[in-house]
């Protein structure tokens, strides 16, 4: 019997992460029978390989050097001649010149996704970044953006024609978070109760710019000394800024009401126990963290970047700030910690959200049409397309 067409998902590591989340939850609930699967990491991937619970993913770790490395394109080109894949699914910047590799290698459909900017090009402004991701235009069958800020970028700034631009919203599983108010506190956890709980979830590296968040809960306690011992903050995640983020923790002398426990494989059960959520970060696409955070039925205090206005309706899920900006920040995490009545109102919407617009059958449809499409029109025609489904 002939086997369902392959995907190969080409990203830069596969770690702890919430592109990395999507990846996996796409492989995990994609229908066995329509697709298979495998990834490729072009630098190493890590325990989070153990999330993928679909049998029979190969997952390749390529051990890019830093700089250009030409090599890696050939180690790609020989797994790609090895699988024999029917999709290249590439991921960011880092991997999109491998689409041109692919093409060589005999892939009949590549497929691009674009799911947010890294802190030294915050605003996607890079002339040879974008002058890479528009030479590709004639290889990619498809850039697929996650949010509508990123979509109209794409249209705008980099010049990717809309046959080629095509919006899919990043997605999330409903049924494992919610709201749990009897939920025991998960195992290792500090024991918060009777206390106003600030969270967020993420990579702890400078993008998400961690130190603000904590300079603002500083701000917090010294504006609200009625709550100041009732104040609690957990940052959920791993990342190369941790020990520079557990110093600023220590010389604030927060030790005791900031809980930093690195990665963690039980987040749904962790945002349980949060009574706001907070994103301080300075670029994004459709965070995937922050979908979840709705989800459990938390308002939202973030930035007001990326594709986060059109997610979270201001001053009714939650509020939004300017970047870098700890005192709008804490001004507004004050605004909750003052009226819980609010925060719960205010949650309850946000997981209405999230269940009108970003579950993760919504996103998996998307994706399958996506796929089935251009795979499709490639096999009957024989050659290069440029229309995205719709």
């Amino acid at each position: 019997m002939s086997q369902p067409p392959l995907i190969v998902h080409l990203t830069y590591v596969l770690d702890f992460g919430g592109l990395e989340t999507l990846i996996v939850e796409t492989i995990n609930r994609m229908p066995a029978d329509r697709y298979r699967h495998a990834v490729v990491c072009l630098t190493k991937y890590t325990d989070f390989v153990k999330k993928i619970t679909r049998p029979g993913v190969e997952v390749i770790a390529l051990d890019k050097p830093p700089g250009l490395a030409l090599s890696t394109h050939a180690h790609l080109f020989k797994a790609l001649r090895r699988l024999r894949p029917a999709i290249l699914h590439t991921y960011n910047l880092a991997a999109i010149e491998y689409a041109a590799t692919a093409m060589l290698a005999g892939v009949p459909v590549r497929v691009h996704a674009e799911h947010g900017r890294d802190a030294r090009d915050p605003e996607g402004r890079n002339p040879k970044h974008n002058l890479l991701r528009r030479l590709l235009v004639p290889v990619v069958d498809c850039y697929v953006p996650v949010s509508l800020d990123l979509q109209q970028w794409l249209r705008t700034v980099v010049k990717i024609p809309d046959a080629k631009n095509l919006l899919i919203d990043n997605g999330v599983d409903t049924a494992r978070f919610a709201s749990n108010a009897a939920a025991a506190a998960p195992a290792g956890s500090p024991d918060w109760r009777d206390c106003f709980v600030i969270g967020t979830v993420g990579r702890i590296q400078d993008v998400k710019d961690h130190a603000t968040l904590v300079a603002a809960f500083a701000m917090l306690r010294d504006r609200l000394p009625a709550l100041r011992d009732r104040l609690r903050l957990a940052i959920v995640g791993e990342g190369p800024l941790r020990p520079a983020l557990a110093q600023q923790v220590a010389q604030a002398g927060l030790t005791d009401v900031v809980w930093l426990p690195g990665a963690r494989n039980d987040i749904a059960a962790i945002m349980q126990g949060f009574d706001v959520f907070a994103l301080s970060s300075i670029a994004e696409g459709t965070p995937v963290t922050l979908l979840e955070a709705m989800a459990c039925e938390l308002p939202v205090v973030s930035t007001r970047v990326g594709g986060i206005p059109d997610l979270v309706p201001e001053g009714v899920a939650g509020a939004l700030v300017p970047a870098r900006d700890a005192g709008a920040l804490a001004d507004a995490l004050a605004v909750y910690a003052r009226s819980p009545e609010l925060a719960k109102r205010h949650g309850a919407t946000a997981r209405q959200r999230i269940e009108q617009r970003y579950s993760i059958d919504t996103m998996l449809a998307a994706y399958l049409g996506l796929y089935d499409a251009l795979l499709g029109a490639k096999t009957k025609l024989n050659k290069v397309i440029e229309p995205c489904a719709e």
